[in-house]
């Protein structure tokens, strides 16, 4: 008689495990997915190659609302389905290696990285605007270090670096890190809500 319900507590658990790992997958593929998306909206400068993308605003925001290691996740394999070929990456670059090669590359890379800061610092305390905000503003060091650490490599100049990866982008960095904040405290605040 407790061989049977030993064996239905055995599945039961299976299942649940099953759909856990699913559900996990799910969301980083949807992470990766909703950065893909974001990066179709880009607005090429004429005095940068670097062109104005959302995509660091999916990137901030699979961080907070996924955590830091589903975040990394996400972005690393965002990272390979470019690397791979697959069209996410913004449309204004070459593609696939190349473009992890080329101006956006050292953003591009940083990608995971922002990704895990911003997840990881929201993690580790009350679910806050200014929590938030201080989460994707320290992503947004991570993300603009590596990037313009690759241009100065790529031009031989930080002060071209400057010119052409931060400068022209900080107004619309604010507004990013400000929304994905916004989106990723109601997100939570919702979904406290309703458990």
């Amino acid at each position: 008689m407790e061989k049977p319900a030993m064996q239905t507590l055995s599945a039961s658990r299976e299942r649940v495990f099953g759909f856990e790992v699913a559900r996990q997958v799910a969301l980083v593929v949807g992470g990766s997915l909703l950065v893909a998306l974001c990066a179709r909206i880009a607005i090429p400068l004429p005095f940068t190659p670097v062109p104005l993308t959302v995509q660091n605003f999916g990137v901030l925001l699979v961080g907070l609302l996924l955590g830091s290691r589903r975040g990394f996740a996400a972005l690393a394999l965002y990272l390979a389905e470019g690397a791979i070929g697959m069209p996410v990456f913004s449309p204004t670059g070459a593609g696939g290696i190349a473009q992890l090669l080329g101006p956006t590359g050292g953003f591009l890379l940083a990608y995971p990285l922002v990704a895990w800061m911003a997840g990881f610092v929201m993690e580790h305390g009350r679910k806050s605007f200014a929590r938030a905000a201080l989460a994707g503003l320290l992503g947004e060091i991570v993300l603009f270090t590596g990037g313009l650490s690759w241009l100065a490599v790529l031009t031989h100049s930080v002060a071209r670096a400057f010119r052409w990866g931060l400068y022209w982008f900080l107004f619309a960095e604010v507004i990013k890190v400000m929304l994905a904040a916004g989106i990723a405290v109601r997100w939570q605040r919702g979904a406290g809500a309703q458990r």
